[in-house]
C-alpha cells in the first residue's frame, strides 16, 4: 500500500509539475503543443500494448482481455457523451467563460479516473515492478497535459497561480481512483487481468480519439509523428529496463 500511495501521488502530481512553467510564461507555439501531445500518445500506446495487455494475457484467456479492452473503450465513449467535449484550443461553444472553464476541468478530471485505475490495478498484479512502471508512464503523460490545461485557463483570463492550482488538482483524482482499483482487484483477484485490459482500452481510446487528432490539427503532422515514435521508443525502453 505504501508503494501504491507513493506511486499514485507522484504520478498525479506530475500534472502540477507540467503546469509549473505557466507561472513564468503564458504562450506556447502550436508546434511545441503538438509535439507534447504526440509524445504523450506514444508513451500511452507503448504502456498499453507492451505492459498492460501482455500482463493481462499472461493471467487470463484472450476473450477476457478483449472484453476488458472493449469495456474500457465503451466506458470513455459513454463518458464523452455525458460530459460536453471541448477541445483545448479549438472551442467554439458560446457559453460563459467560467462555465466553459468548469467543463474543461470536469472533462480532464474524469478522463484521469481510468489512468488512476490503471495504476492501482497494476500495483495489484503479480509483477511488483509493473505498478511503478505504469505510474511512471502515466506521470510522463500527465506533465504535458497539466501544462495544456493551465495554458487553456490562462487564455480564459484565469490568474496564473489559480490556473496552476486547478491544473494540479485535475490530477489528484488519480490518487483516489488508484486506491479504488487496488482494493477492488486485491479483493477479487480474477479482476486483475480484466482491470489491466480495461485500463489499456481506455488509454488507447484517449490516444486515437483525442491526442493524435489534436496533434495533427495545426499543420505539424510530421513533427508530431516523429515525437509519437520517440515517446513510443522511450516507453518500450523503460518496459525493457524495468521488466
Amino acid at each position: 500500500m505504501e508503494q501504491l500511495l507513493m506511486g499514485s501521488f507522484l504520478s498525479a502530481m506530475a500534472t502540477g509539475v507540467g503546469a509549473l512553467p505557466i507561472l513564468f510564461f503564458r504562450t506556447v507555439t502550436h508546434r511545441w503543443r503538438d509535439i507534447l501531445l504526440a509524445f504523450t500518445a506514444g508513451i500511452m500506446v507503448a504502456a498499453a500494448t507492451f505492459s498492460l495487455i501482455p500482463q493481462a494475457m499472461s493471467n487470463a484467456p484472450f476473450m477476457i482481455v478483449c472484453l476488458g479492452v472493449l469495456t474500457g473503450k465503451l466506458f470513455l465513449t459513454v463518458l464523452e457523451s455525458v460530459i460536453p467535449h471541448i477541445d483545448l484550443e479549438h472551442t467554439r461553444v458560446n457559453i460563459a467563460m467560467d462555465s466553459q472553464a468548469l467543463l474543461i476541468l470536469m472533462a480532464i478530471t474524469l478522463h484521469n479516473i481510468p489512468e488512476g485505475l490503471s495504476v492501482g490495478v497494476s500495483y495489484s498484479s503479480e509483477q511488483p515492478e509493473l505498478g511503478g512502471l505504469i505510474a511512471f508512464a502515466i506521470g510522463l503523460q500527465n506533465a504535458p497535459e497539466g501544462f495544456l490545461v493551465a495554458l487553456f485557463l490562462i487564455n480564459q483570463k484565469v490568474s496564473r497561480l489559480k490556473a496552476f492550482f486547478l491544473a494540479t488538482m485535475t490530477g489528484a483524482v488519480e490518487i483516489a481512483s488508484a486506491i479504488c482499483g487496488y482494493y477492488l482487484t486485491a479483493v477479487v483477484k480474477g479482476l486483475v487481468p480484466y482491470g489491466l485490459a480495461f485500463a489499456a482500452g481506455a488509454m488507447l481510446f484517449i490516444v486515437y480519439k483525442e491526442l493524435i487528432p489534436e496533434s495533427h490539427g495545426d499543420g505539424h503532422a510530421r513533427s508530431a509523428t516523429f515525437s509519437f515514435i520517440l515517446g513510443l521508443l522511450v516507453m518500450i525502453g523503460l518496459v525493457q529496463f524495468f521488466g
